[in-house]
Formats: structure tokens, sequence, C-alpha cells
């Protein structure tokens, strides 16, 4: 008996047409090529969807290495018991990073040590997990190097890579006193950003009304500070430093530890 002739495969042509969008996104251009061939074959649905997740593996883990977050406490260790005063359904509203996406700025102010810098690399950390580009610098770094850039050229190179990434991080402000040069740079990198409506995160222990302190004789402190809260969240934390009461945990665990050691020796002298 003659076999059956082979039935050829008719996928449904929506399917047909979202699957070929994706071979040619990512670049298999040997697929395309022979896309009559392979077009219906069961393994093209899961080689795509293991090239799309490689990629983005890879397409993070550059965009990690590229943000310099740093090493930091995660969301899940922060004690929100801790601070006096923290509007923490502000801060969960802004990990749904819709803030990025509007371009807004967020202000983290309060004291050293009250965890700022955890809530800003958080912030940062969650934007790159969602796709975005991000970037995190701590001012004195940021605004030294971009000084010490030779020739406006240089300079305005080193501009565009922080207006660049859809979210950049400014941690540390108000922590050093700066020259009136700093304080244009400062606006440069704040406008230009604003201008192409990329959102910016800036901690800072200055309420804005002690900035002049830390870009003293600069007539752009008032313009800096106008357009960095322009469409902006500011968020105080008032608390005592959490490195001030880890020190005294990890004190006090040393002592209990020195304590219980000290009983065991003790306990072994009477036998």
């Amino acid at each position: 008996m003659a076999s059956e002739p082979k039935r050829l495969r008719a996928p449904f042509s929506g399917a047909t047409s979202e699957l070929r969008e994706r071979v040619r996104a990512l670049g298999l251009w040997g697929i395309d090529a022979e896309w009559e061939q392979v077009n219906g074959e069961p393994w093209l649905q899961e080689l795509l969807e293991i090239e799309e997740r490689e990629r983005r593996r890879r397409s993070l883990e550059r965009r990690v290495r590229t943000a310099r977050i740093g090493r930091f406490k995660p969301m899940d260790e922060f004690d929100w018991a801790w601070p006096r005063r923290i509007d923490r359904e502000a801060m969960e509203e802004l990990f749904r990073l819709d803030f990025v996406k509007e371009g807004t700025n967020v202000v983290l102010i309060g004291p050293n040590g009250v965890g700022k810098t955890t809530l800003a690399q958080n912030l940062v950390h969650g934007a790159l997990l969602a796709g975005h580009t991000a970037r995190f610098v701590v001012a004195s770094e940021m605004l030294n190097d971009l000084a010490a850039q030779d020739g406006r050229t240089a300079l305005q190179r080193r501009v565009g890579r922080l207006v660049r990434p859809e979210l950049l991080a400014i941690d540390e402000v108000g922590y050093l006193s700066y020259a009136t040069q700093h304080a244009d740079l400062m606006f440069d990198v704040v406008n230009r950003r604003a201008n192409a409506e990329r959102s910016t995160i800036v901690t800072t222990n200055k309420p804005f009304g002690e900035w002049n302190d830390v870009f003293p004789n600069s007539a752009a402190v008032v313009a800096l500070v106008d357009r960095l809260v322009h469409r902006s969240e500011i968020i105080e934390v008032d608390a005592d430093s959490f490195r001030l009461k880890e020190a005294h945990e990890r004190d006090a665990a040393r002592r209990k530890q020195r304590a219980t050691r000290r009983k065991g020796k003790a306990g072994d002298g009477e036998t």
C-alpha cells in the first residue's frame, strides 16, 4: 500500500507572522531565509524562547555592570519600623516604577545613615530588572570627573553618558561643598535629563534651604533646585543612624557570645 503523503504544516497565519517577527528581532537570518522549510517545526518555538531568555539574561548582566550599583541590602531586609518618619506607602508606590516611565524625579532627604542610599540602590536595581537602563553615581565622584574633563567636547561626551540612562541616581549630595563650576555641572546634568524626560533620583542630607552651603557663591543653586523638584516625589526620612543601630546590635551579639563562652568554660571547670 502506498504511504499517505505527508501533510503540509499550516499554522495559524497570525502565529506564523508573530514567530517570524521574533526570528527577525533576534537576527536569526539563516532561519528567516529558510522560513518556508522551518515554519511549523515543533522545535522552533522552544528555540526562540531559549534564545530570548538568554539574551534577556545577558542584557540584564550588562546593564547591571553599567549601572555600578555596588553591594546593597535588599528591601526585604529594610527595617521599616526603625525610622521615626518615612512615607512607606509612597516608597512602595515608587517601586512600581511608574515614575521612570513618566520621567518624574525622586528626592530622598534625611540625615546620614538612615537608609537613603539603600532605597536609591534598590530603586535602580528594580528598574534594571524591569528592563530599563539605569546608572548609580556618587555626587562627588560624578562632579569631580566632569570638572576634570579636558575641553568642551570631552565634557559634553561625559555629560551625555549621564543623560542617556532612563534612570540616574545621584547619591550623597550635600556631604561635601563644591565650587561654582560644580554647581553649573550639576545643573547641566539635571536640566538635560529633565528636558529629555528622564528620571533622576537624588539623595541628600541637606534640606533645599541649605544647598547654598553645598554650592556656595553659585547663582545656579536656585535654578538647580527648581529644575530638580519640578515634577518630583520628595521623601523625607527621619531616623537615628541605621549604621549606628547595627553597630550596637553587633556589639550586643558579641557580648552575648563572650558571656556564653565564659559560662561554658566555668561549667567545664566544675566537672
